[in-house]
C-alpha cells in the first residue's frame, strides 16, 4: 500500500492550492482519508477526513470555510481544496488511510492510532 500526495507549493497569502491523496494498493470504498500537518516545531495536527462510502466528513475548525476536501473514488483519489491561505497554513501535508472511520464516528478523525497507512507529505509554504 502507497499513499502519494501532490500539489504543494508556495502561494501568497490568500492564494489557493489544491492537495492530491492517491492511494495504490486500496479502494476509497473501504478506506477513510484523512489530511494532516505538520508545521515546523509543532505537533502533527488534523486537518480534514473524509469516508468516500458514506459521505462523512471533519474539518478542524481553523480550515472551516477556506477548506473543502473531496473524492473521486472512480480515480481512487481524494482532493484537499485549500482556499484563503495563511501564513499559519504552512506545514508539511500527510494524506493517511484508516478502514476504522465513517460518518458515524468521523469526531475521531485526529486520532493517529486509528490510521494504517501514511504518505511521505507534501510542503506548502504560505508568504506573508
Amino acid at each position: 500500500v502507497q499513499l502519494v500526495e501532490s500539489g504543494g507549493g508556495w502561494v501568497q497569502t490568500g492564494g489557493s492550492l489544491r492537495l492530491s491523496c492517491a492511494p495504490s494498493g486500496i479502494r476509497l470504498s473501504d478506506y477513510a482519508i484523512g489530511w494532516f500537518r505538520q508545521a515546523p516545531g509543532k505537533e502533527r495536527e488534523a486537518v480534514s477526513c473524509i469516508s468516500s462510502n458514506d459521505g462523512g466528513k471533519f474539518y478542524v475548525d481553523s480550515v472551516k470555510g477556506r477548506f473543502t476536501i473531496t473524492s473521486d473514488t472512480a480515480e481512487n483519489t481524494v482532493y484537499l481544496q485549500m482556499n484563503s491561505l495563511k501564513p499559519e497554513d504552512t506545514a508539511v501535508y500527510f494524506c493517511a488511510a484508516t478502514f476504522r472511520l465513517g460518518a458515524k464516528n468521523m469526531r475521531m478523525c485526529p486520532e493517529e492510532r486509528l490510521y494504517d497507512y501514511w504518505g511521505r507529505g507534501t510542503q506548502v509554504t504560505v508568504s506573508s
